[in-house]
C-alpha cells in the first residue's frame, strides 16, 4: 500500500477553505487544465453516500472512475473512496486544521494499491507519484489564491447571469464563482434536465427569456464563434461579425427594458480593437486600429448602447491571448513545441499580449466588484512579451528546443488572412486601468503563468 501526503498552510480559516471544497464548482477548479478527465455523473456534494463518476482518458482508452464520500465531519475533514476505477484501491482524505482564528493546513492524504501486485507497483509507481506532486501542487495553489482572491472583494454574494458559459472562459468562470458563494444562471439554448436555473435564449431567432434576468445583480457576455474556427472568407468573416453582434444587441435591448436592471454588465471584447500597432504602448484611451478584428471590436463594443444609454455600468473587457492548455492559442501550440518542432512566427519581433485564464477570471470578479470601472478595461498582464520570447519561454518550461521558425509565407499560405491579424500582428497592450485600481495579478510574468498553466514546476 503507497500514501502520498501534501500538506499546505492557508491564510484563511479552516471553515473557510472546508466552505470552498463544499460549493458547486470546487471539483472543476481544483482539476488541472492539462488534464481530460470528465465528470459524467453526480449524486450530491461531499456528504456521506454522495457520489461523483467521472470519465478518466487512460492510453487509446477510458475508465470509468466511481468514488464515494464517506467520513463527512462539517468543517474539518471528507473522504473519497473509490467503488470503480484504475486503482485496486484508492482512499483519498481531506482534512482541515486551524492554525489560529485567521489561517488553517489543508491535509490531502491518499493511500492507493496499484493493480497487478508488485509487477504493477514497480512499473506504475513511477509514473503515479510525479503525476500526483504536480497534480496537487496545482491544486493546493489554486485553492489559496482563489480563496484569496474572494477575500479580496467584501460585500453580499452576487446573483450572476453568465453567457457563453460552456466555452474556455465560461467554464472556468462559473466554478470560480460559485465556489465563492456567489449564485450563477448560465445563458443557454437548451436546459438539461434538472438545470432550474438556467436561462433560455437564442440570438439566432431573438428569442430570450427576460423575466428570469429580472433582478440580476450582473451579467457576464461571453458567447461568440471563435476567430480561429475556419480559413477566413467573406461568409466565415460575416459569421463571426454577427454571432457577435446579434447577441450582444439583443443583451442590451433585453437588459435596459428591464423593470430590475443589473448594475453591470461585462461584455467581452478583444485587444483586436487596437490593431497592428508594431511597438507601440497601448492603453484603453488608445485609439482603435485598422483591419476586419478591429471592425469586429468597434461594432462588438458599441452593441451594448441601449444598456449603456439606461444607466447599466457597462465594461468592454478587451481580452488579449488567454493562456490555458485546455483551449485557445496555448492548447494548438502545444503539441509542435513538445514535439521540438516550435519556433517563432515570422520575424518574432510582433508581441503578444497575454492574460492567465486565472487571471481572467479575476478580472472579471475585480470588474464586478470594482464600481469605479466602466467602458474599456484590458483584460492582459503587464508584461507583454514578443512572440520570439514568448517562444523561448514555452520551449524553457517544456524543456524542449524551439529551432523550427514559421517563415511569414508559411502562415500566410497556411491561414490566409487570418495570419496578418491573429498570428504576426504586434499589439504591445498595457492594463492600465486594472494597474490604476489595484488588481492583484496571480501571474503577472510569462514563465510563471506557464509553469502553472502547465504544471510544470521551476527548475531546482
Amino acid at each position: 500500500m503507497a500514501e502520498f501526503v501534501k500538506r499546505s498552510r492557508i491564510a484563511r480559516p479552516a471553515e473557510d477553505v472546508f466552505g470552498w471544497h463544499a460549493r458547486p464548482g470546487a471539483l472543476e477548479r481544483l482539476t488541472p487544465p492539462w488534464t481530460t478527465l470528465e465528470v459524467v455523473e453526480r449524486r450530491g456534494g461531499i456528504r456521506d453516500g454522495d457520489r461523483v463518476t467521472f470519465n478518466l482518458p487512460l492510453g487509446p482508452t477510458h475508465v470509468r472512475w466511481v468514488a464515494e464520500h464517506r467520513d463527512y465531519v462539517e468543517g474539518r475533514q471528507f473522504r473519497d473512496v473509490q467503488i470503480e476505477g484504475p486503482f485496486t484501491r484508492w482512499e483519498h482524505t481531506h482534512r482541515f486544521e486551524p492554525d489560529g482564528p485567521s489561517a488553517s493546513y489543508l491535509e490531502d492524504r491518499i493511500t492507493y494499491e496499484l493493480p497487478l501486485g508488485g509487477i504493477g507497483a514497480s512499473l506504475g509507481e513511477p509514473f503515479v507519484r510525479p503525476m500526483l506532486e504536480q497534480m496537487f501542487a496545482y491544486r493546493h495553489a489554486t485553492t489559496a489564491q482563489d480563496l484569496a482572491a474572494h477575500a479580496a472583494y467584501a460585500g453580499a454574494p452576487l446573483h450572476v447571469a453568465v453567457s457563453g458559459s460552456t466555452g474556455l472562459v465560461g467554464s472556468a468562470l462559473v466554478p470560480f464563482l460559485t465556489t465563492g458563494g456567489h449564485q450563477v444562471a448560465r445563458l443557454v439554448r437548451s436546459k438539461a434536465k434538472g438545470d432550474s436555473s438556467a436561462i433560455l435564449w437564442n440570438p439566432a431567432t431573438g428569442k430570450i427569456d427576460a423575466p428570469a434576468l429580472e433582478g440580476m445583480d450582473a451579467v457576464v457576455h461571453l458567447a461568440g464563434e471563435t476567430v480561429a474556427g475556419a480559413r477566413w472568407n467573406d461568409s466565415v468573416k460575416a459569421r463571426i461579425l454577427e454571432s457577435r453582434t446579434r447577441g450582444t444587441k439583443l443583451l442590451a435591448q433585453t437588459l435596459a427594458g428591464l423593470r430590475q436592471p443589473p448594475k453591470v454588465w461585462v461584455a467581452a471584447s478583444a485587444i483586436g480593437f487596437y490593431g497592428d500597432r508594431q511597438d507601440t504602448v497601448l492603453r484603453e484611451d488608445s485609439g482603435s486600429g485598422s483591419g476586419f478584428l478591429a471592425e469586429v471590436c468597434r461594432q462588438w463594443e458599441g452593441a451594448t448602447k441601449p444598456a449603456e444609454d439606461a444607466g447599466i455600468r457597462v465594461v468592454h473587457l478587451r481580452i488579449g491571448v488567454v493562456l490555458s492548455p485546455a483551449g485557445g492559442a496555448l492548447k494548438a501550440m502545444l503539441l509542435p513545441f513538445k514535439l521540438g518542432a516550435g519556433g517563432r512566427l515570422g520575424s518574432g519581433t510582433q508581441y503578444m499580449s497575454w492574460i492567465s485564464l486565472d487571471d481572467l477570471i479575476g478580472t472579471i470578479l475585480h470588474v464586478l466588484r470594482t464600481d469605479s470601472l466602466s467602458d474599456a478595461v484590458n483584460a492582459v498582464a503587464p508584461h507583454p512579451v514578443t512572440n520570439a520570447e514568448f517562444t523561448r519561454t514555452l520551449g524553457h518550461v517544456l524543456r524542449r528546443p524551439t529551432l523550427l521558425p514559421v517563415p511569414a509565407a508559411a502562415a500566410r499560405l497556411a491561414f490566409g488572412e487570418a495570419a496578418d491579424e491573429m498570428l504576426l500582428a504586434s499589439s504591445r497592450v498595457q492594463p492600465a486601468r486594472l494597474q490604476d485600481t489595484h488588481y492583484a495579478f496571480r501571474h503577472a510574468v510569462l514563465e510563471a503563468a506557464l509553469r502553472h498553466v502547465l504544471g510544470q514546476p521551476a527548475a531546482r
